[in-house]
């Protein structure tokens, strides 16, 4: 059974959707850019009711899918985790994803070589915890370990983390700086193996200061 179109109005609460009235009644929402071809007058079948609605969905998907990446970047899993939470089905999610892969907007390569390259500058950890965290990510493995390759070695970053952090303890007591120390490298997912001659280096440095007595 066709209906009518017998009006299409911007809604006041979000000027980027229209309602659409069938038959004097109101029908449905869309968003503008869906509604742009219809007009008054026109007759509607079940079939393209359901397609406009269908089509609909998508674009609202699509929307919210865009303020997830402008307020951060996500990797695919991260979108499609939130979008299943409100409520869009996995069909959906996946047209939404495939969009956005296809705009260069979403490239889950792109975001692990990015967290890669900002875990070491910034706070610098094994290779094991990193690619731990893109697991729980969604990162499939083999980009994970395209990735890693590029990094830096363990023991590279666990002298880094180990610098930074032995400038934030106490210097008068060599054991427990060594204690503290290793504790939190081990924290950062290095193993002992890492740790133990990186500790030695780092407590070698620092008692060689004139300003950390001898221990």
């Amino acid at each position: 059974m066709e209906r009518e179109i017998t009006g299409i109005k911007a809604q006041k609460k979000n000027p980027e959707r229209v309602s659409i009235y069938l038959d004097g009644e109101y029908g449905f929402g869309l968003s503008r850019i869906i509604a742009a071809w219809l007009q008054v007058g026109q007759r509607l079948d079940e079939k393209k009711i359901e397609s406009l609605l269908e089509s609909d969905a998508n674009e609202v998907a699509y929307t919210k899918a865009l303020k997830l990446i402008n307020l951060k970047p996500r990797t695919e899993k991260e979108i499609e985790s939130k979008l299943i939470a409100s409520g869009f089905t996995e069909g959906q999610c996946d047209t939404v994803l495939q969009r956005l892969v296809e705009a260069g907007l979403v490239e889950d390569d792109r975001y692990a070589r990015q967290w890669v390259e900002n875990r070491n500058e910034l706070h610098p950890r094994s290779r094991r915890l990193i690619s731990l965290e893109l697991r729980q990510k969604g990162i499939a493995d083999e980009v994970i370990e395209q990735v890693l390759e590029d990094s830096s070695t363990d023991e590279d970053q666990a002298l880094k983390a180990a610098t930074q952090y032995a400038r934030k303890l106490p210097i008068d007591d060599g054991l427990e700086f060594r204690k503290r120390l290793s504790a939190f490298l081990a924290r950062r997912g290095f193993s002992y193996g890492t740790i133990a001659p990186v500790v030695r280096s780092v407590w070698e440095v620092a008692r060689s200061d004139n300003t950390h007595p001898e221990n």
